[in-house]
């Protein structure tokens, strides 16, 4: 398949110790979790959760990652061949006591979140990354803990304790990818020799807002087209042949290093330690290639030879041998639902207490169009992954500059005494921001947090200037949303006086008087007017501060994250205070079916929307039939976010507190209270100020 959250329901998943979540803190949603496993087998769409598997970017409905998982395979005392698994070819993806799902945790081992961010609930100097997932599971059960649930075909323990964690940030240059690291600890009696590390996933690109998630059946899944870049020890997929125009990206599986007690290994320094890349179709048990390996000797042999060392691989092309009409890579790059197993070793001893540590990136890029059908596949369209890769190792490499595994002179920038992995270079902090709507118009507020930032590369205040972002009219609702491209610059300001940039100060944004918000610690230092905006439409804004760069590194300016600090606004009508003057009003009136701001998803009829306009700050809105039968109540209040109606949840922020309106309007989806879809006619609407006791009565249209 080319397939690579909250908590689900434990009842469910029938495991008292299984818990997930989602990452967001950078423009990947990848779904984590405490036994192993990435990806839910997009679970959150059966479910209803609506819990993303590996969606990017954030919120265009792209996925990439039906599960993923670890293999550990090794000799134990020499001979015995041992083969555990977290994930496995499942068709319906993880399941307790399911053959392959071998990695379990205690009741009690949850996920647990840290982050680096000083203003986050879950701040701690052991964070590595803005939001990490730590997770502990072993192989050592035979029985689902908890449960009297055996797992299937789990009679070899290898008595392996993990400790998996995930990292992801926010940056703009590296909101592209997830690192995964694993320490893999013996806590056996015995010897474990030869010791090969996976990790296998089953990837699919599909937009399910386009299709779907399982529309079809298994023709959902047999579109994507595989690949290895053996100088990035990269396995990926795109999407060969299936949602055509929506879906032109890549999700790839990287290598990106591992230490043991003998040192750093990875095969460009290391000519003993290996990189091997297998695929195969998805629970393929025939092709004499691509096949699914049934038996721990299977499995191990597939960790220790790679089709990227088999002749055929080598030989590109054959006629009459092994590979009949097609290189590898050729069957690969045609459309199908494949397994992917990047594995590398061998670490040579592991003695009981032992341990070893690897890391992999998940990477995700989208292609450089050059006009080729989807299932084109050429470097030109590679590029974006392969820089996007290389900024995975980038953060890997840390401290380690030149890539050797050694601390060399100059390198210790945090001064321990060893190698410090997963570090990158740090833009401003995000600056705090306030966004206020009023009648076509959005002020921007934000604080001057930024400008105290000191970089954690030169110690120094390198601080800048900001800059402003705003979508086009439609942006959600024309196209497939991706927020790192539809955000434009509409403003940018920086220090005067240091022959940097455009030098134009800060004058025009400073306010004369810092200003404060009812229920705000906030104080706000600079404001950003944006006028003639339509009302009712949504537009994405978002406020970030850089830095000059470091010349001396050969780094150039870094921006803070354009995701992380963005807001839908929704100009409109302010709160009304006389309902006698000022009525309240429907608009769009007539409302007729598919009006423009509306978009297509997956629930059309659910999905529409009016607005009721010259609200007051709390009321009651009550829609009747002309004939004066009841169809809906809307309450209205002062932090009014949208999240009462479906059409926010598809196209609006992914935190509805980021939904920001005007006061004075409220959004109806055309439902009745039991959710049944309403009549075309003339209808009926009363607005009861809850502060005055005084009403209102107006009417609409609905033409179908």
């Amino acid at each position: 398949m080319c397939i690579l959250t909250g908590a689900l329901s434990l009842s469910v998943q029938g495991q008292s110790s299984f818990s997930q979540k989602t990452t967001n803190a950078s423009n990947v949603r990848m779904n984590v979790t405490n036994v192993g496993t990435i990806g839910n087998s997009f679970r959150g769409y059966r479910d209803g959760s609506g819990d993303q598997s590996c969606e990017f970017p954030a919120g265009s409905g792209i996925e990439h990652l039906f599960e993923g998982g670890i293999w550990v395979g090794g000799l134990i005392d020499g001979s015995l061949v041992a083969v555990s698994t977290s994930a496995y070819d499942a068709p319906s993806g993880y399941s307790p006591g399911r053959g392959g799902f071998e990695f379990t945790a205690e009741p009690g081992d949850v996920l647990v979140e840290r982050s680096s961010l000083f203003d986050s609930p879950f701040f701690t100097p052991e964070a590595i990354s803005h939001q990490d997932y730590v997770a502990r599971f072993s192989d050592k059960n035979l029985l689902v803990p908890g449960t009297n649930i055996p797992i299937n075909q789990h009679t070899q323990p290898m008595n392996l304790e993990v400790v998996m964690e995930s990292y992801n940030w926010n940056y703009t240059f590296s909101d592209f990818f997830v690192i995964l690291n694993y320490r893999i600890k013996n806590a056996s009696t015995s010897t474990i020799d030869s010791v090969y590390f996976g990790l296998w996933t089953n990837t699919v690109v599909r937009n399910i807002n386009v299709t779907p998630a399982g529309s079809g059946g298994a023709a959902f899944y047999n579109k994507g087209g595989n690949g290895f870049m053996d100088t990035l020890l990269m396995a990926y997929c795109y999407d060969n042949a299936g949602d055509v125009g929506f879906t032109n990206s890549y999700i790839g599986q990287k290598f990106l290093g591992a230490t043991d007690k003998n040192g750093f290994h990875h095969p460009s320094i290391d000519p003993s330690f290996k990189a091997h890349y297998n695929a195969w179709e998805f629970n393929n048990t025939s092709n004499p290639v691509f096949f699914l390996p049934s038996t721990e000797q299977g499995r191990y042999t597939k960790m220790t030879q790679g089709l990227n060392h088999e002749a055929c691989w080598r030989q590109n092309s054959s006629q009459n041998g092994a590979c009949g009409a097609k290189s590898f890579t050729e069957q690969l790059n045609d459309a199908g639902n494949r397994s992917d197993l990047v594995s590398v070793g061998p670490f040579r001893s592991l003695a009981p207490g032992e341990s070893f540590e690897v890391s992999y990136a998940i990477v995700l890029g989208k292609k450089l169009e050059d006009g080729q059908p989807n299932s084109a596949n050429n470097l030109y369209q590679q590029t974006i992954i392969r820089e996007n890769a290389d900024w995975a190792q980038v953060a890997f490499n840390g401290e380690d500059k030149n890539f050797n595994g050694k601390l060399d002179d100059g390198e210790d920038a945090d001064g321990n005494g060893s190698i410090t992995r997963f570090i990158l270079p740090a833009p401003p902090d995000i600056p705090k921001t306030k966004v206020v709507t009023g009648e076509n118009k959005i002020d921007i507020y934000w604080s001057n947090n930024a400008e105290s930032s000191v970089d954690p590369i030169t110690l120094e205040k390198d601080f800048e200037g900001y800059r402003i972002y705003m979508t086009q009219l439609g942006f959600d609702v024309t196209k497939v949303p991706d927020l790192a491209k539809d955000l434009k610059r509409v403003g940018d300001w920086d220090l005067s006086g240091n022959q940097l940039f455009n030098e134009t100060g800060f004058e025009k944004i400073r306010l004369d008087n810092p200003v404060r918000f009812e229920g705000d610690s906030n104080t706000y230092y600079y404001r950003f007017t944006i006028e003639n905006i339509q009302n009712g439409w949504q537009y994405a804004l978002s406020v970030t501060a850089y830095d000059r760069g470091n010349p001396n590194s050969n780094l150039e300016s870094l921006e803070s994250s354009i995701l992380s600090n963005n807001f839908r606004a929704f100009a409109g009508k302010p709160v009304n205070a006389n309902l006698e003057t000022n009525q309240p009003f429907v608009y769009p009136n007539p409302y007729y079916s598919g009006a423009a701001w509306e978009g297509t998803s997956n629930f059309q009829e659910q999905s529409r929307k009016i607005y009721f306009a010259n609200l007051p700050e709390k009321c009651i809105i009550r829609v009747f039939t002309v004939g004066g039968d009841f169809i809906d109540e809307i309450r209205h209040e002062p932090d009014y976010n949208g999240s009462d109606i479906r059409w926010y949840q598809t196209f609006g922020a992914e935190n509805s507190d980021r939904n920001v309106f005007s006061g004075g309007e409220h959004a109806w989806d055309l439902l009745s209270e039991h959710t049944q879809i309403i009549a075309r006619g003339l209808y009926l609407f009363t607005v009861e100020d809850l502060t005055t006791g005084k009403s209102y009565s107006g009417k609409f249209a609905v033409l179908k």
